[in-house]
């Protein structure tokens, strides 16, 4: 390959990272449940969530689960993820600032898992794809 080629293939893909977003109904169980996606593109200053969760799965893991809390919780995070004023004090930070805030450790229903990265063009599409291959 030519460096122009090169050159314009780099330009072409940027780095991403993502995380997926697990529910674990009883925290004691440990058992877990995927239910989106964040993905953050540094390069495109973007960061998103998909959401997908399958009521079913969740109540064969907890009969008695909060299905309403649990998609309020995952709203909060595409809230977080898009910004402005719906984030609350998070929505003036940079896209990179609130993936970090989303992918930190945390004790609730709604966690996330590890972050994982990978080389798109598209990181709208690669959410997507993503959701469809890990969540749905």
């Amino acid at each position: 390959m030519s460096e122009r080629t090169l050159g314009t293939r780099s330009r072409a893909q940027d780095v991403f990272e993502y995380a997926l977003l697990r529910v674990v109904p009883r925290i004691e169980r440990g058992e877990c449940l995927n239910a989106g996606v964040l993905v953050y593109c540094r390069a495109r200053s973007f960061v998103a969530a998909r959401t997908h969760l399958d009521e079913t799965r969740l109540r064969a893991l907890d009969p008695d689960a909060d299905v309403a809390g649990v998609r309020a919780a995952l709203r909060a995070v595409e809230g977080v993820c898009a910004g402005g004023d719906a984030a609350g004090q998070a929505g003036g930070d940079d896209a990179g600032r609130r993936f970090r805030w989303l992918i930190a450790p945390r004790s609730t229903v709604v966690q996330p898992g590890p972050v994982h990265t990978g080389l798109t063009s598209d990181p709208a599409a690669e959410a997507e794809r993503l959701l469809d291959l890990l969540v749905k």
